[in-house]
């Protein structure tokens, strides 16, 4: 499983959505799924998956993919 495949696995399990569903463009509150009760949810898998502990300032600011990625670049994770 690749850096890509593996971020994608965590939106897949946090939102219970299509791996397909899964892109840069993807945003906080751009789909039904990703609400406020659901963001927490995604931190926790985030957290779990790459056994990190994501920072209040970095969980309020990770409102799309692409910042997702930022944060797990912080963390020594590059996501391609």
């Amino acid at each position: 499983m690749n850096t890509t495949e593996k971020l994608h696995g965590v939106f897949t399990r946090a939102f219970e959505i299509p791996v397909e569903a899964v892109n840069d463009q993807l945003e906080y509150q751009g789909i039904a799924e990703w609400d406020s009760m659901s963001h927490l949810v995604l931190v926790e898998e985030l957290e779990s998956t790459y056994n990190i502990s994501i920072e209040m300032e970095d969980i309020l600011d990770m409102g799309s993919v692409k910042k997702i990625k930022e944060v797990l670049k912080k963390h020594g994770f590059e996501i391609n």
